[in-house]
């Protein structure tokens, strides 16, 4: 019997290109060069593809719910297109004013991911583009990796957060499956 594999993304900046505007329909959804690619990679490799995403845009009121439910069916079809599969998404919609474990730096949505489907977050890589998705990681135990895309930059300005960095999911991917072939 294999072991469940898993690991915990960002979208914004990580799967799709950032905008300080919000990702507000499915035309403004785009994908980064290499990451549906990058995606593929590990469905093949028998990874759960987790989503863990801060959308306050939602409780803004610049993202309208279907709209929102739209962007991640057009990213899920993108993905399946190519062969690959997305677990579950999860995501958080409040503001950053209000105090909420789930919204990330809180580790909440990591945690309630891992008891849903039962697995350990230390064994769990997670990849972020912000010193926020990086916290919620550590915060939760997992091993954080971060992309240079979106605003990866902001993780290296932060000398608190020693991590791995790569230019962008695909070599973030590569790394991990390197990793957990030893």
């Amino acid at each position: 019997m294999t072991t469940q594999k898993h690991i915990i993304l960002d979208r914004d900046g990580v799967i799709n290109v950032d905008s300080l505007d919000y990702i507000k329909t499915p035309d403004e959804w785009v994908p980064i060069p290499r990451s549906i690619e990058a995606i593929k990679k590990l469905c093949d490799e028998g990874y759960q593809i987790i989503i863990i995403t801060n959308q306050s845009g939602i409780d803004r009121g610049i993202i309208q719910y279907n709209d929102f439910i739209d962007i991640n069916i057009k990213m899920i079809n993108e993905i399946d297109k190519v062969g690959g599969a997305i677990s579950a998404i999860l995501y958080c919609p409040t503001l950053p004013s209000v105090k909420n474990k789930y919204r990330k730096p809180g580790s909440g949505m990591f945690e309630e991911i891992s008891e849903r489907l039962n697995f350990p977050l230390k064994s769990c890589f997670s990849i972020g583009d912000s010193p926020r998705d990086i916290i919620a990681s550590i915060n939760a135990k997992c091993k954080p990796l971060g992309v240079r895309t979106g605003n990866g930059s902001k993780i290296s300005d932060d000398t608190s957060l020693n991590i791995p960095m790569f230019d962008d999911l695909y070599e973030a991917v590569e790394f991990v499956l390197k990793k957990n072939k030893k």
